[in-house]
């Protein structure tokens, strides 16, 4: 194992800790640009590195705070989880003919990181017009609630799966919008329940592709549980106003030279 894997993951453990943005939007760009890993082996190998790791939160949300909305995750994993078989078939059908899917991979990796950006630095106006709606004309788009969530899990099926990235930070956004009443901490965990499965199956569909690099994937996994615990700890000493627009800032920077 490397030890510069190692201290990335710790790092990265400890950036997601801090401020809850998803290790993916940290994670891969790190793995293409300071490690030189393939972007079709960054993504596999974070997607089950997502996987495992979400898996503990959501043991505590649901187990200690019972914060998890599961009829919410049932309609994403509706959307989200087709999805994304479809998205592994198409990926496996491109390999199959001989077809380089690394471009596509990372045009999908940019534009989930440029996203993501735009969630962080738009999160506050987004959740305060969902309120706004709910409170000025209550009830007017409960019909929509159900099909608009299914709709969000296809888009992040597809984009996930592609990228590895979104099921944190966009996800979250889309339900501060889409369901203004629930308490923030209900939203999270809601958001981490659905993203297990949807991680784990693109994970193991990009491991069926060939995509995981499972010596990375013990290496990050040591270096970002500390991480995570220790950046947890952290969180509520370090100004998050400050240092989200900054996180946003970087992902849109990173985002642009993938697309560009």
């Amino acid at each position: 194992m490397d030890i510069g894997y190692i201290f990335s993951g710790f790092l990265v453990g400890l950036l997601v800790g801090i401020t809850g943005v998803g290790g993916g939007s940290l994670m891969t760009p790190l793995l293409v640009f300071l490690f030189g890993f393939t972007p079709s082996v960054a993504v596999g190998t974070d997607l089950l590195f997502a996987a495992i790791t979400k898996s503990g939160g959501v043991f505590v949300h649901h187990g200690k705070h019972k914060s998890v909305e599961w009829r919410i995750v049932g309609l994403l994993a509706s959307g989200s989880l087709p999805a994304s078989i479809a998205t592994l078939f198409v990926l496996d059908h491109y390999a199959r003919i001989g077809k380089d899917i690394s471009h596509l991979i990372t045009f999908s990796l940019g534009i989930a990181l440029i996203l993501t950006a735009l969630a962080l630095f738009f999160r506050a106006q987004l959740q305060r017009a969902g309120r706004y709606e709910e409170t000025h004309i209550p009830g007017r788009f409960h019909h929509l609630q159900a099909p608009a969530t299914i709709v969000i899990g296809l888009c992040l099926g597809v984009l996930v799966t592609m990228s590895s990235v979104g099921a944190g930070a966009l996800g979250t956004v889309a339900l501060l919008f889409l369901y203004p009443r629930l308490p923030t901490l209900k939203i999270v965990g809601t958001d981490l329940a659905h993203a297990i499965p949807l991680t784990a199956i693109a994970g193991f569909g990009h491991w069926q592709l060939g995509h995981v690099n499972f010596i990375l994937l013990g290496s990050l996994l040591i270096g970002s549980l500390p991480g995570i615990w220790l950046g947890s700890h952290f969180s509520a000493k370090i100004p998050e106003k400050y240092l989200r627009p900054v996180l946003a800032s970087v992902l849109m920077l990173i985002g642009f030279k993938f697309v560009l």
